[in-house]
């Protein structure tokens, strides 16, 4: 009975953390400058809305030489907005700084500053020649960013691992997941698929509610039978979800697929990643004799987390 109460405190605990924790979990911190240009070398810029403060505290943006800034003007002559733009701060409070530029020919392009790219070199039109290698890595690096910044889908692939064990049968049930997010991931991002985001999030943390479940019980279900299967649908969700952070970060014209391609191989790098390091875990504890014990917290945990992003998702899609 003092053990029972042991683990039903830290579970608790646990589930309180998530309280502390965004409803939206797996949502990357992004920052967007919009520049217009309203004549021939000049522009009128701004930062969009911050969630919480103006986004001019935490990040200043870098001209190119021969422009000059007035307030939200800016005035950069006959070379029009040619040079290397930066933005300091990126990288601190926010992952990646959106830069759209709406050309007076109407055209526009998307421009994404990361800590690891801070830099982007622009000519003046909008010819956007940018490098096949320079815009893989910006989204191969974002790619890794969300998945590892994302705590839901973090959460849904070690309810998996719990599920499924580290046996042969966890390849599938990965690779089922990862195609099925890539595949929803593609289709949205290009436009071939859309859904409102809010019940797309009150499903994600649904999933990983009912993988904690099915993980906590020895019964032979569905999910126990079949965890490919199980993957391979929620995965399809989870994609859906991906594809919403890309949206925010935009795809740029040239390159599209290559950009699309490697945010996913981000991802996958950082799912990766995590399924090494719990590994790594169960090795080390393998031999512990409160190793079953710890599991049972932990999906008590996961399922608190869980239920309570669930509870606020839920209440939006019905508001």
């Amino acid at each position: 009975m003092r053990r029972l109460l042991i683990w039903l405190r830290a579970a608790l605990l646990l589930a309180l953390a998530a309280a502390a924790l965004p409803s939206r979990a797996h949502e990357m911190s992004m920052a967007e400058m919009q520049l217009h240009e309203t004549q021939r070398g000049e522009f009128i810029w701004q930062w969009m809305a911050g969630e919480k403060r103006p986004l001019a505290q935490d990040l200043t943006p870098v001209w190119p030489e021969a422009c000059r800034a007035q307030g939200n003007a800016l005035r950069c002559g006959e070379r029009g907005l040619a040079g290397t733009l930066s933005v300091k701060g990126v990288g601190d409070r926010y992952s990646a700084a959106v830069i759209r530029v709406f050309w007076l020919d109407g055209q526009s392009r998307v421009y994404t500053l990361t800590k690891a790219q801070p830099t982007v070199q622009l000519f003046g039109a909008a010819d956007d020649p940018r490098g096949m290698g320079e815009i893989a890595s910006a989204y191969a690096l974002l790619g890794v960013e969300h998945i590892l910044g994302g705590i839901d889908h973090l959460l849904f692939v070690v309810g998996l691992l719990f599920l499924v064990g580290f046996r042969r049968n966890l390849v599938w049930t990965i690779t089922a997941f990862t195609a099925a997010h890539s595949l929803t991931l593609a289709s949205s991002a290009l436009g071939w698929l859309t859904l409102p985001s809010a019940p797309v999030e009150a499903t994600i943390a649904l999933s990983i509610v009912l993988v904690a479940v099915e993980a906590l019980h020895r019964r032979d279900t569905v999910a126990r039978r079949w965890p490919a299967a199980v993957a391979f649908l929620f995965g399809l969700v989870h994609g859906l979800g991906f594809a919403g952070a890309l949206q925010e970060i935009g795809l740029p014209d040239n390159h599209l697929f290559v950009a699309l391609l490697t945010f996913n191989l981000g991802v996958e790098l950082g799912q990766l990643m995590t399924v090494a390091l719990c590994w790594c875990l169960w090795r080390v504890t393998a031999r512990w004799p409160a190793a079953q014990r710890l599991r049972t917290v932990s999906l008590y945990g996961i399922g608190g987390m869980a239920a309570y992003w669930s509870w606020l998702r839920v209440a939006a899609v019905v508001a």
